[in-house]
């Protein structure tokens, strides 16, 4: 089974990432208020990088990584 990480930007300008095997149902869940306490008020949100892995294991460690970069890091995975 294929899973990604994700990287949404919230209304607030804020980023949000997280890991899903279904990356379209998980981005309507975000911007429908039922995807996660933290985005529930930074709606509406946008995805702006994801990635595929190949295991959700491999997803759960990329996800803490991402987590543990800066803004600035982050804004280098989709801003080329």
């Amino acid at each position: 089974m294929v899973f990604y990480v994700y990287l949404l930007e919230c209304s607030d300008k804020s980023y949000y990432c997280g890991y899903t095997s279904d990356l379209k149902r998980r981005v309507e869940e975000h911007n429908s208020g039922t995807g996660g306490k933290y985005t529930r008020t930074r709606t509406p949100v946008k995805l702006i990088y994801h990635e595929k892995c190949e295991s959700r294991n491999l997803a759960l460690k990329r996800e803490c990584e991402i987590k543990k970069f800066s803004r600035k890091k982050k804004n280098e995975l989709f801003v080329k």
